[in-house]
């Protein structure tokens, strides 16, 4: 499954380089919308709530209500993932709050509902970073994806090193968190060519794209027909 990517930001739809500088903007939500038709499923970050500096609320249950999305950014509370929910979130993608001090955090996993849970694996210099990817933990996530997979229905795994450069990623680390789970994976960073759409539809993994579709790199035509052939 292709899943398009919809970041929000300070109000805007937002594409950052690296989760710190932004690259581009984007255009209203609806226009977004509009304009990824025909696709299943979207990702919506809340990027502001992931890095602790407020919330786009109102945009996220806009999305939510129109479309099938799956939500993350910010949810540090078993409270704000069910809310969520309420709200319209297909599923909710966890990140931060799924580890505690360079361990799980299991009393907060245990509070959720894993049928419509997803948890984030951010992985840079080899390490899972949290907290809108500006602190890292010494843990990988090869290390510990075998050890969540029961408080989740899949995992979206963010390639950090590689996201918003238009360099192409690193599938051989996608291959590795395949073997490890049943679970679903999405991946994400630095996707940009067809051929790197293909190669993780090949191991049974989502792309989900960002900055080669904003950049016009990647055509959302060719996009869905391809969708509908996986």
């Amino acid at each position: 499954m292709i899943i398009p990517c919809i970041d929000l930001m300070g109000g805007e739809v937002v594409q950052l380089v690296q989760g710190r500088e932004k690259a581009l903007t984007g255009g209203t939500p609806q226009e977004m919308l509009d304009k990824f038709a025909g696709f299943d499923t979207i990702q919506v970050i809340d990027l502001d709530a992931a890095i602790g500096s407020g919330f786009n609320d109102e945009l996220v249950e806009f999305l939510a209500r129109r479309a099938k999305c799956r939500i993350g950014g910010g949810v540090r509370t078993a409270e704000r993932f069910f809310k969520l929910l309420e709200q319209g979130a297909d599923r909710v993608i966890v990140g931060t709050a799924a580890f505690q001090g360079d361990g799980l955090n299991t009393e907060f996993l245990k509070q959720l509902d894993p049928t419509w849970a997803v948890i984030a694996l951010d992985s840079k210099d080899g390490r899972i970073v949290v907290k809108g990817w500006r602190e890292s933990i010494n843990l990988t996530a090869e290390e510990v994806i075998a050890q969540l997979t029961p408080y989740c229905s899949g995992f979206l795994c963010t390639y950090v090193d590689k996201e918003g450069m238009m360099a192409g990623t690193d599938l051989d680390w996608f291959a590795r968190l395949r073997a490890a789970t049943p679970h679903e994976i999405t991946a994400a960073g630095g996707i940009t060519t067809l051929d790197d759409v293909r190669a993780l539809l090949k191991l049974d993994i989502h792309a989900a794209l960002g900055m080669a579709i904003y950049t016009g790199r990647l055509s959302l035509d060719e996009l869905r027909v391809m969708n509908q052939a996986a």
